[in-house]
């Protein structure tokens, strides 16, 4: 079965032989469906046409590369990545905060060279408190591999986006498909009645019937149109392109639950890591004082004798007590985590949810395929005893009608059940985290 192929068929005149997708697809065409691009804006009702054209050397991981690119939350992405980065250079220093110089000079005859005065510098360095540089290297490197965990989820929701995306395309072109087969069938059998009634063979009334039905079939084609364009902007609207892989279908995974290196997992447990870091930082960080180190000298002379002392001296700025001023601190990071992981059971009985529900996809879709191949073969041959039983005379025009629409929506439905079974292979498989 080929897609994304919307042409007209020239019609025999049986008019089973007018269904192009009524023959039987064998395995191989089901395993091999490519996309193609043939829709022109002289084939078309309307003349609205959003161009896309099928690329042979793109490839569904390609694809989704050059989306992931130009997506909006990549800059979320580079932006963690910064801050773990900034974590790092922190945790990496030597001192604790910033070092100042203090200069004091004391005179009590400015501009005189006799009396008392008093000179000093004092350079001061904030330190790191026990434990709190292992901490914050430890939040730093958490902050990292949070960052690159959270790039990795952020690429299998583009990922679902694209599968998503690519799969309403093909079957928007299912639809039109089978709309304009329907329309070139109801034009035919216009046509074929158009001559009986020339001949006296059909009434008018009949001809009016056939009209009215193709008019249907080329409003029906004019709503599939616009399907197929609506989707084709929704595409274009992520990717930002005009060109789809030649070849999206993919292979079952065969995972078969909800694995720990799921990358949304991965990502929630990074946050939760983070988070347990981060309440260690906070238990080892006063948010307004650290401990301190002063180094200073003093130049003094006396105004009596005139002699200059000069003296060194080191100070420690050591902090105790602020267990019960950092409590709410600690308090808050604590929620935070306690959260985070809330969050993460939350997120892991969806993901077993969203397994369950495509696996389910699976079983009901091949079910269905099973039965809608069958169906279409009777639609085929009823359809041939019909045309037969039309031509001499022994039914109706409205009874043809009637077997040729049911006919029709046997094949559409045939049709259907093959992509649907493609595209849920592609669903399960981002059900389970799989990338392509």
């Amino acid at each position: 079965m080929t897609v994304y192929r919307h042409i007209q068929y020239g019609l025999p005149v049986l008019l089973i032989a007018a269904f192009p997708c009524a023959a039987q697809t064998n395995e191989s065409e089901r395993r091999q469906l490519q996309p193609q691009t043939a829709m022109e804006a002289d084939k078309l009702i309307v003349e609205h046409l959003d161009p896309i054209e099928m690329d042979p050397s793109l490839s569904l991981s390609g694809l989704v590369e050059l989306t992931l690119e130009k997506y909006p939350d990549r800059l979320v992405s580079e932006a963690l990545a910064q801050e773990a980065s900034a974590l790092t250079e922190r945790s990496d220093a030597w001192v604790a905060g910033s070092t100042a110089l203090a200069l004091d000079y004391f005179d009590d005859r400015v501009a005189e060279n006799r009396g008392s005065r008093e000179m000093s510098a004092t350079l001061e360095v904030t330190t790191w408190s026990w434990g709190q540089r292992d901490a914050g290297q430890a939040v730093a490197e958490r902050a990292g591999v949070s960052a690159q965990k959270q790039s990795a989820a952020v690429k299998l929701e583009v990922t679902r986006l694209v599968r998503e995306a690519l799969w309403n395309m093909e079957i928007a072109n299912i639809g039109l498909q089978q709309a304009q087969n329907a329309l070139s069938v109801s034009e035919q059998l216009m046509k074929k009645v158009e001559r009986r009634v020339e001949l006296g063979d059909l009434p008018r009334a009949d001809l009016l019937l056939a009209k009215g039905e193709y008019l249907q079939n080329r409003a029906l084609v004019t709503q599939a149109e616009a399907e197929v364009m609506h989707s084709r902007k929704a595409y274009s609207s992520l990717t930002t392109l005009a060109r789809v892989p030649a070849n999206y279908q993919e292979r079952q995974s065969e995972l078969k639950s909800i694995v720990s290196n799921h990358p949304v997992l991965e990502a929630v447990n990074a946050v939760i890591e983070r988070k347990r870091a981060e309440v260690e930082w906070i238990k080892t960080t006063d948010p307004i004082n650290q401990p301190k180190l002063n180094v200073g000298a003093r130049s003094t002379r006396d105004g009596r004798d005139g002699q200059n002392i000069e003296s060194a001296g080191v100070g420690v700025v050591m902090l105790f007590g602020g267990d019960a001023y950092n409590a709410p601190e600690i308090a808050k990071a604590n929620l935070e985590l306690n959260n985070a992981m809330a969050q993460r059971e939350h997120l892991y009985r969806q993901l077993e949810k969203g397994l369950h529900e495509a696996e389910h996809a699976l079983e009901v879709t091949r079910a269905e395929l099973a039965i809608a191949n069958e169906l279409k073969q009777i639609a085929e041959t009823h359809l041939k005893m019909t045309e037969v039983s039309f031509s001499a005379g022994e039914i109706n025009l409205l009874d043809l009608i009637k077997i040729q629409a049911r006919s029709l929506e046997a094949v559409r439905n045939a049709k259907l059940q093959e992509v649907k079974l493609q595209r849920n292979i592609a669903f399960y498989n981002q059900a389970v985290g799989v990338q392509p």
